[in-house]
């Protein structure tokens, strides 16, 4: 069987396993979305305690307020949150959902490593993130968020430096240090997801022919079933 499962591609079974295909794709990235939108719940509260651990207060005078810190994290990080998160719920396996959520991702990263400071730390957060988002099987998602992550270092590099490297003056190229880290990273995680959805691919294409020997076989029994029952009713 196994022979004929590898030579016999007609178009019913090529149009049939590319159903099956989509179809699980679609049911994993789902999962995938639902899954963000738990760990975008769980980061916006980190980012809290984060904020709270970090520069609770702030004194001016004699009054005592609560840090900026605090309302970026509470404010700012609900901001990032949201939209993914209303997205995953309602149209969960999109490919805006997985591309909105792979942004407010990396946005979340960068939150975090405001918040703490530019801890170096903080910044294994980002490939954290990315080999989360290579379970999607999309390597176009990860570009999103590689350009999310290049252009966010690039920007605060140049106007607030102490947020993302944690010094006042860093080198020019800073930025993109760490982004050839991340697309370092990149490299493998996009092998990863061409290697995932050719095996998924390849599971579509043996049930689609299994399904279809499967319908074979049954048609066989039903017409000898049949003649046996004509010779039967004839003697």
């Amino acid at each position: 069987m196994s022979s004929v499962i590898s030579s016999e591609v007609t178009p019913a079974i090529a149009s049939r396993a590319v159903d099956l295909r989509e179809s699980r794709l679609h049911e994993r990235r789902a999962r995938v979305d639902r899954m963000f939108a738990v760990l975008l719940v769980v980061e916006y509260i980190a980012g809290i305690v984060a904020a709270l651990a970090v520069s609770p207060y702030a004194w001016e005078g004699k009054l005592h307020v609560v840090h900026m810190h605090v309302w970026i994290a509470v404010v700012g990080g609900a901001g990032i949150a949201i939209l993914p998160i209303l997205m995953a719920i309602f149209r969960p396996g999109t490919t805006l959902t997985r591309h909105i959520i792979a942004a407010s991702q990396m946005l979340s990263s960068a939150l975090l490593i405001h918040l703490t400071g530019g801890r170096i730390e903080t910044h294994f957060h980002v490939f954290g993130s990315l080999a989360f988002l290579a379970f999607y099987l999309d390597w176009q998602v990860l570009i999103t968020a590689t350009v999310i992550v290049a252009a966010d270092h690039f920007l605060r590099g140049v106007f607030w430096p102490e947020s993302v490297y944690g010094v006042a003056n860093p080198e020019w190229w800073r930025f993109l240090e760490h982004a050839g880290w991340v697309v370092f990273e990149d490299v493998f995680l996009v092998w990863s997801c061409v290697l995932g959805k050719r095996e998924i691919e390849s599971s579509a294409l043996r049930e689609a022919q299994i399904e279809q020997l499967s319908e074979q076989e049954q048609l066989k029994s039903a017409a000898l079933e049949m003649a046996l029952a004509e010779m039967q009713a004839a003697s």
